[in-house]
């Protein structure tokens, strides 16, 4: 359990709860919860359940374990994906996505991932909430970025070029940045160029 303690803390802020409401929830006491964050104690064991479906996550997750076989297995996701997406075949990329989103429904990259095969397929509602969610539970800089560069992109092909504009006139970076991003919004892009663009930017 070497990562509980600050797996519970990071996930508690994450859905931005409370000890007091997770005490609640479990029928513990917040000073139980505080003892568990500063690792003074652990949770009964039968309490990680209940807790991992708190923060919507899994039990090794959760605990921090077998952290090396999850990254492993989340490449080997993108990867499977992104040969359905490089074939033109995003039904089943889509597949693939949601497949995993049910193991790691928290995960940035996988949020990031089926919001690209979604933009792909010309859904650009959903794909830019699951990339505004991405985005919230994001704590890597460049991923960060990177889902506010693609933002622009989905913005702009949901028809809202004023919202793109204001994101993209916040980007840092050369590759994402507004340098890059603004003068491209303002020519009018064709569909097909901002399907580009998406691309250019997720795979």
């Amino acid at each position: 359990m070497l990562y509980l303690a600050e797996n519970l803390k990071k996930y508690r802020i994450i859905k931005d709860l409370t000890q007091e409401e997770v005490a609640d929830y479990l029928g513990v006491t917040p000073q139980s919860v505080s003892k568990w964050e500063r690792s003074e104690c652990c949770p009964d064991i039968t309490l990680l359940p209940a807790l991992a479906n708190i923060f919507e996550t899994s039990i090794d997750l959760l605990m921090g374990m077998d952290t090396v076989r999850s990254e492993e297995t989340i490449d080997n996701i993108h990867s499977t994906a992104t040969d359905f997406q490089r074939q033109g075949d995003y039904s089943s990329a889509e597949k693939v996505y949601r497949n995993a989103m049910k193991i790691y429904p928290n995960n940035p990259e996988m949020l990031l991932g089926l919001a690209g095969t979604l933009a792909l397929k010309g859904d650009c509602e959903e794909a830019a909430a699951l990339t505004e969610k991405g985005l919230s539970l994001s704590d890597n800089e460049k991923q960060k970025s990177t889902m506010r560069a693609a933002l622009c992109f989905l913005y702009l092909q949901c028809g809202n070029s004023v919202k793109a504009m204001n994101l993209a006139s916040t980007l840092p970076h050369t590759r994402e940045s507004r340098e890059v991003i603004v003068p491209l919004i303002s020519k009018g892009l064709s569909a097909g160029e901002i399907d580009s663009n998406i691309k250019y930017i997720i795979l």
